[in-house]
């Protein structure tokens, strides 16, 4: 065992030679690297198995010997100042690794069908690599400025790969948005790191541990400094797990590739500031406003992140706010002390959201059978439907991690969740009520992407020029690309048209009849125009095995990892065997001194869940009955409606929906108050500044000589060139000096 955890170092640099190799590659020999391109997938999938073995290793040692190891060495030693490198291997660091190892793998193995034909394959490769490299280090780091480094390194390669169609102005305004947001909590995280260093005189979290909870139990005037710390500390993990209200710019993150949305965006990078809170949480605990302010951003991000994901067609946008606001959920539970509850949740809902969006990767991919490869690919559900006999294991894979995400029994989400719901009754019977509100709006928002995406029957069949059935008529709307004039012409007008922000097409209101009035027309003459010019269209198909299997492996986690987690003899004794989860955080939970054997009541737990269960299948209930599915044929154009039953145009009920659509769609106005008051203010200041040092400063300095030329040019006309008449104006400007000196003082 100890020789296992010695050579541990290496680890999170195993991943590290493929993109050093790939940048090699592309520079001493890019043809023949182009040209095997497809190759440096398998390295750097078999090099990250390397680590997920070793991690497995490592979990089960944990889990029979509760045994916490730490290797430190000197790196710069300067008189009194010591900075010191290593790693840290306890349960966190164990649930870390594993979770990162394999839904790392499974997304390389994903990426390889999905990016197989993209010019950029190779770059996405070596990003990708690097990324795993940095979030295992940082996972790994045993001290604060070493998980900075990191921490930075992590946000980087975010920055890289969301703007991995850099192309595209969309998605490098999506990757700076990213960046400058989580700049802002780097910075305080930094603050933080740095003034704890100046009080503590140590980087290590033993020891910061210890000398904050001696000097605040002795000197309670160091309180507010150490508030003021982890206020600063708090902020990073705010930026980096999209809590409000820096959250702005996780929707805009899902510009980049899929596979980069499920690996970064739902399973390791965002969770990073769960895990520095949980890191920190011996620090926290012992500052009770900071805990609060902990909860109050969790509960607040939790409800926040529900409703904004209610209307959104953008298939991808709405499940980065489900990842909001679960997050917020993992939040609260650590500001409320319940650090199992926290990991239990983040372990599930990485897994779930994880297939969620392979799933809809796949669903997206899948559309391209019908026009052909396309960089630029789709993501607005309306454009969407009727998939359920074309993908049907991408649409049973889905199915469950929408089950899972609204906590059904016995899913994985739903034990967590619902473990996270019983502490907040324990805590404050306010926040218990929004929390176990919200899986209702959860239900909600997660079964309308299912129904808008996989439900309805838009496959209206015509006779080709042929007399064989192969056309959808949907799915000639798709994309906005193709290769005859017709398909440009006609066909490009209707994603132009569902997708135009100014023109609101309300998912509520009854103005959805109107747009799809139109698109009624632009359909009927598409189909003169198809069966006249004889173009051949297919139907959508199901994905790659490659992209098949790990969504298959992740329904397998989805049914299966909450068996880890479930106290299935707590509900039945005192003081029972503890389940794995539980046996794997013991050493945490005691230096949190919380007993690890905590018993729950069985019939306590099963009353709360019921309430919950209730909330969510009320929430499926109004998504089925506002999206339900509604059969459409080309001879009466009777298109389906996914949008509300038709009510009276002025009622109460009409004006509340649309008030909540109105927020939805518009993220609750944020963003644009954040573009009017930082934005414009900022833009506005630096305007104002330029005009000051152009006009006002320059100007004078420039003024200043202008006049001083007119001046010289003026005097040296008045004397004639003799130098007795430019010594008398001399003397005479210097007597008005000497005057004005003595006149003034």
């Amino acid at each position: 065992m100890e020789y296992t955890y010695q050579y541990f170092l290496i680890m999170p640099f195993v991943t590290l030679p493929v993109p050093m190799l790939i940048g090699m590659g592309l520079l001493l020999f890019p043809a023949s690297t182009k040209k095997l391109r497809r190759i440096w997938a398998f390295p750097s999938i078999f090099l990250l198995s390397i680590v997920f073995t070793f991690s497995v290793n490592l979990s089960i040692q944990q889990i029979n010997s509760s045994y916490i190891y730490q290797y430190i060495w000197s790196w710069t030693i300067n008189n009194d100042f010591s900075l010191e490198f290593g790693y840290l291997i306890d349960s966190l660091t164990s649930i870390l690794l594993i979770l990162i190892t394999t839904v790392g793998i499974l997304v390389l193995i994903y990426s390889d069908s999905y990016m197989s034909y993209d010019q950029g394959y190779l770059r996405f490769c070596a990003y990708m690599s690097f990324f795993n490299t940095s979030m295992l280090g940082l996972v790994t780091s045993s001290n604060l400025i070493q998980i900075y480094i990191f921490w930075e390194l992590v946000g980087m390669c975010s920055y890289l790969l969301i703007g991995f169609w850099f192309t595209r102005p969309i998605a490098s305004n999506a990757c700076q948005k990213s960046f400058l947001t989580n700049r802002v909590g780097d910075f305080g995280l930094l603050l933080g790191i740095l003034g704890l260093y100046w009080i503590t005189g140590s980087f290590e979290f033993h020891d910061l541990f210890e000398i904050v909870k001696h000097c605040i139990s002795n000197n309670e005037n160091e309180l507010l400094f150490f508030t003021f710390c982890a206020f600063l500390l708090f902020f990073g993990p705010i930026a980096k797990s999209a809590q409000f209200p820096l959250h702005v710019w996780l929707p805009d993150a899902m510009e980049g590739p899929t596979p980069i949305s499920a690996l970064i965006h739902a399973a390791t990078m965002v969770a990073a500031g769960i895990f520095l809170v949980a890191r920190l949480l011996p620090l926290f605990v012992v500052i009770p406003y900071i805990m609060n302010l902990i909860t109050l951003i969790g509960i607040i991000t939790v409800l926040l992140g529900a409703t904004l994901a209610l209307a959104h067609k953008d298939i991808k946008r709405s499940l980065a706010y489900s990842t909001m606001s679960q997050l917020g959920y993992m939040m609260l539970a650590l500001g409320m002390g319940s650090y199992r509850a926290a990991l239990f949740h983040l372990i599930t809902h990485a897994y779930s959201k994880a297939l969620l969006f392979l799933g809809s990767g796949s669903i997206i991919h899948s559309m391209e059978a019908i026009v052909g490869y396309s960089p630029y690919k789709s993501q607005n559900m309306i454009l969407m439907g009727g998939l359920t006999k074309r993908v049907p294991i991408t649409k049973t894979t889905f199915l469950l991690g929408t089950l899972s995400l609204c906590g059904i029994p016995p899913l994985a989400c739903f034990w967590s969740k619902d473990e996270i719901l019983y502490d907040s009754w324990l805590y404050s019977p306010i926040f218990a009520i929004i929390a176990c509100s919200t899986p209702g709006l959860t239900a909600f928002y997660m079964f309308r992407v299912y129904l808008l995406t996989f439900g309805g029957h838009f496959n209206v069949h015509f006779t080709n020029y042929n007399g064989k059935k192969n056309s959808a008529l949907y799915s000639l709307s798709v994309w906005g690309k193709g290769e005859s004039k017709i398909f440009k012409k006609k066909i490009c007008l209707l994603p132009l048209l569902i997708m135009n922000n100014n023109q609101r097409a309300s998912f509520f209101s009854k103005k959805g009849s109107q747009i799809y009035g139109t698109v009624k027309k632009i359909r009927h003459h598409f189909v003169i125009n198809h069966l006249a010019t004889k173009i051949n269209f297919s139907y959508p198909q199901e994905s790659e095995n490659n992209m098949l299997f790990p969504m298959l492996v992740l329904g397998l986690f989805t049914l299966f990892i909450a068996a880890i987690g479930i106290p299935f003899n707590q509900f039945n004794q005192q003081g029972g065997e503890l389940d794995i989860l539980s046996k794997l955080l013991s050493p945490s939970l005691n230096l949190l001194h919380q007993n690890p054997k905590n018993s729950t009541d069985f019939f306590e737990f099963v009353t709360k869940a019921a309430f919950s269960i209730s909330v969510a299948f009320f929430g499926i209930f109004i998504a089925f009955s506002f999206y339900k599915p509604v059969y459409s044929s080309l001879q009466n154009f009777k298109f389906l409606n996914f949008f509300v039953k038709k009510v009276p145009k002025k009622s109460f009920w009409d004006k509340t929906i649309n008030m909540i659509y109105d927020w939805s769609y518009n993220r609750g106005y944020i963003d644009t108050l954040y573009a009017r008051s930082l934005t414009k203010g900022i833009r506005e200041l630096v305007e104002f500044t330029l005009f000051v040092d152009r006009r006002v400063i320059d100007g004078i300095t420039n003024g200043v000589g202008i006049i001083s030329f007119f001046i010289a040019e003026a005097i040296k006309y008045v004397g004639g060139s003799r130098i007795s008449s430019y010594l008398l104006v001399y003397l005479f400007y210097v007597l008005i000096f000497i005057f004005l000196f003595f006149l003034v003082r």
